[in-house]
């Protein structure tokens, strides 16, 4: 905590000055910034969140009905209100009044009050495109679910409430005040819009420093941090890219922008002008959210694309193309990227390989595609990548040329820019491949990812993720890469390295964390704090007790700011579980599934709970009741399947990690436990069957060769035991128990 205040007080002379500053609303800044306050005006920022009035609301409330899933909903007039008939918590219909319109385009939704001040997001929203579109009518935000009253998508669920999910991106000093016991908000904010404050702070300094004629003499004009970070930018003598005129030195304005445009979590207050690490929990480039090579997949908001860009490396942020006030881009089609790609060069049809004017000749459109998100919102990929065919067709991540060519094949596009001397000659060893190969659960991917986390000209959140795949295996890679990267100096990098830890012992992550316990960033505490829940206190240096004492303190403590979500609640009992709290870890399992029922997550942890106390009824139950929500889940069934193994029933459990097993695509877990439960239950030949399955998929997994040499040897086939380890010899060459175990299979008599 020392060196955090040290870092402000060397950052900035008056770090009581942002800390006391205090909002003053938009209105007055309109005076002094009159352009900038008119291109604010209007924009999205400025309708993300509006009162409800005749000229706020674009539905159709003139007694019109949408129907889905067998509930017809209806929109209607009552005086001045604007009126909602449909399904409530209980399922039946009930008649609400609209509160607040959300958005304006390409869609609008409405919030509607329920109990205990929460506001809900309405899962059908207005088309608010023009009717030649497709627009002006009822939509479902989730058209092919069939979500009613009990589902946690349903309008009235966790997932759809303002106050948790939307409110801090779209209003101005958001405080969500959520009280646990009652399960109750009393939300407030400061301005009901994202407006000026949103993203300079809070500028009662800067007014003040106006006012005095003093602006001048203060750091960044009185606000906690400085956004304007666009540069200079100029072409060398016959470059046709230009350059920053200086290098960008922090990241300052696009961690602004990525507070709201980012997947990630909430941690604790924000405070303007830190970094993002600081305040927020990242996402990496990881499955489900991403594809293998960073194309996005999931929704996740533009900042982790546009931090893995070449763009964003030579220094661009979001103000060189948009607009920060208006939000609009600083010049239309390709004009924006002629800024500082030269026409002549990249605007022309010998780069672009289409006639001049045609959809193919947009820089937008083949470097940064649209993935349609919330039925009617396209949303460019901010990664700005060269489109990749090739991959496609031995992956299947989708690339530019198919998404407008969707008559023809990714081989066809391959074969096309082939015909225009477009070669990829790194098909085979793109890190994607890698990524999609571990992800499959074939190990050899491993020194390719190593590879990628030690590159130092690789984007940070691609050197983060790798290391994250690396630690979900473990292993020399993994260790050798972690020593190298856990004290990088970007935080991104530093968190993801401690994130992946668990691969290691306790004592060694003990060993080496220690440093990070009061590391500047909160984001790398939080999960220090994680990773060393297990440490016993009483078996360390009082001093060293001490530094963990707060440091778990300030864990939780930011956790339970954030209650009311069922995935902090699943983090926060397991991470009470691990500190030996296990009343307190039960009690945070239970919140979890009393806001959200159908949370699998919750139902297996606290199954494992449970079952750790020899409570093996209640687990059963439990696990049960979730294969009734989701009746063929591996996991459920896997855990089944070793419950019935402790609990003798051999035939029950059996079954339960057959089904496992055969629905497990990805990975080898399921299958590699089952094969090991048919060899302790007596059919050793059965496991070999299934072992062998498993080989030949996944040729290099140490554990499944180890586990057929065993059994081969146990059924006196000593020949084909030595096979295997040959095997395993040939893939770590100085494996001294490899060494042992191939001897003693070739002396024993």
């Amino acid at each position: 905590m020392f060196t955090r205040l040290l870092a402000l007080l060397l950052f900035s002379g008056s770090v009581f000055a942002a800390t006391d500053a205090t909002f003053t609303g938009s209105g007055t800044c309109q005076s002094c910034h009159i352009e900038e306050y008119d291109n604010w005006r209007g924009s999205h920022h400025d309708l993300a969140m509006q009162p409800v009035s005749a000229d706020t609301v674009l539905g159709d409330f003139d007694d019109s009905s949408f129907t889905f899933n067998g509930v017809t909903s209806r929109f209607y007039r009552d005086g001045e209100k604007f009126m909602v008939r449909t399904d409530g918590e209980d399922g039946e219909l009930a008649d609400y009044e609209v509160a607040y319109v959300f958005g304006v385009y390409p869609l609008q939704q409405y919030l509607l009050p329920l109990s205990r001040g929460r506001l809900q997001a309405l899962s059908i929203s207005w088309d608010s495109r023009p009717a030649e579109q497709g627009g002006q009518r009822w939509f479902h935000l989730y058209p092919d679910e069939p979500i009613d009253f009990k589902d946690p998508l349903h309008w009235t669920g966790p997932y759809m409430n303002w106050n948790t999910r939307c409110a801090e991106c779209h209003s101005t000093d958001l405080q969500k005040n959520y009280d646990r016991a009652s399960r109750s908000f009393n939300t407030t904010y400061e301005e009901i819009d994202v407006s000026c404050e949103a993203c300079h702070g809070p500028g009662s300094e800067h007014l003040k420093l106006a006012q005095d004629d003093a602006l001048g003499s203060a750091h960044n004009g009185g606000f906690p941090t400085d956004l304007a970070q666009r540069g200079q930018w100029a072409f060398a003598e016959g470059a046709s890219i230009a350059k920053r005129a200086q290098p960008l030195t922090s990241r300052a304005q696009i961690d602004s922008c990525g507070r709201c445009h980012s997947r990630r979590g909430t941690l604790g207050d924000y405070h303007y002008g830190a970094d993002l690490l600081d305040t927020h929990r990242l996402s990496m480039l990881q499955s489900p959210l991403y594809h293998p090579d960073g194309q996005i997949l999931d929704e996740v908001y533009v900042y982790g694309s546009f931090v893995q860009s070449k763009m964003h490396q030579a220094g661009v942020v979001c103000s060189n193309c948009h607009e920060p006030h208006s939000a609009e881009l600083r010049a239309p089609g390709n004009a924006i990227c002629a800024q500082c790609h030269k026409p002549d060069v990249y605007d022309v049809p010998s780069h672009h390989l289409h006639p001049a004017g045609s959809a193919g000749a947009s820089c937008a459109d083949c470097h940064m595609p649209e993935t349609t998100y919330m039925v009617v919102d396209p949303r460019r990929d901010h990664s700005m990548r060269i489109p990749r065919p090739d991959l496609s067709v031995v992956m299947g991540t989708p690339n530019a040329c198919n998404q407008c060519h969707t008559d023809k094949d990714a081989q066809w596009a391959v074969d096309a820019l082939h015909d225009k001397g477009v070669v990829f000659r790194d098909t085979g060893h793109h890190y994607a491949r890698a990524f999609a190969m571990l992800e499959a659960g074939d190990s050899s991917a491993l020194p390719s990812l190593a590879e990628l986390a030690n590159d130092t000209t690789a984007a940070p959140i691609w050197r983060a993720t790798a290391m994250e795949a690396l630690g979900r295996v473990g292993g020399r890679e993994a260790t050798q890469t972690m020593a190298a990267l856990l004290y990088q100096d970007d935080p991104i990098i530093r968190t993801s390295t401690v994130r992946s830890l668990d691969f290691i012992s306790l004592q060694q992550r003990f060993q080496v964390l220690s440093p990070l316990i009061e590391d500047e960033i909160l984001s790398v505490r939080m999960e220090v704090a994680s990773a060393l829940a297990s440490v016993p206190l009483d078996q360390i240096q009082p001093t060293e007790a001490d530094k963990l004492r707060r440091l778990f303190r300030e864990y939780t403590s930011v956790l339970e700011q954030h209650a009311d979500m069922p995935s902090v609640l699943m983090q926060l009992g397991l991470f009470l579980a691990n500190r030996g709290d296990l009343p307190a870890a039960e009690a945070n399992y239970r919140e979890a599934l009393a806001l959200n029922s159908q949370m699998l997550g919750a139902y297996l942890n606290l199954a494992d709970l449970l079952r750790a106390q020899s409570r093996d009824d209640e687990a059963r139950e439990l696990l049960l009741e979730a294969l009734d929500i989701v009746p063929e889940n591996g996991n459920a069934l896997h855990a089944l399947g070793l419950l019935e193994t402790r609990s003798g029933d051999a035939q029950k459990a059996l079954d339960y990690l057959r089904r496992a097993a055969e629905l497990e695509s990805q990975g080898i877990r399921h299958r590699f436990v089952y094969a090991i439960a048919l060899h302790d239950l007596g059919q050793p030949r059965e496991a070999l069957q299934a072992l062998d399955k498993l080989h030949r998929q996944f040729p290099r997994e140490e554990q499944v060769l180890l586990a057929m040499a065993n059994y081969s040897a146990e059924l006196g086939d000593r020949q084909r035991a030595r096979s295997y380890v040959q095997q395993l010899l040939q893939l770590s060459p100085g494996n001294n128990h490899y060494q042992q175990l191939l001897q003693s299979l070739s002396t024993r008599q």
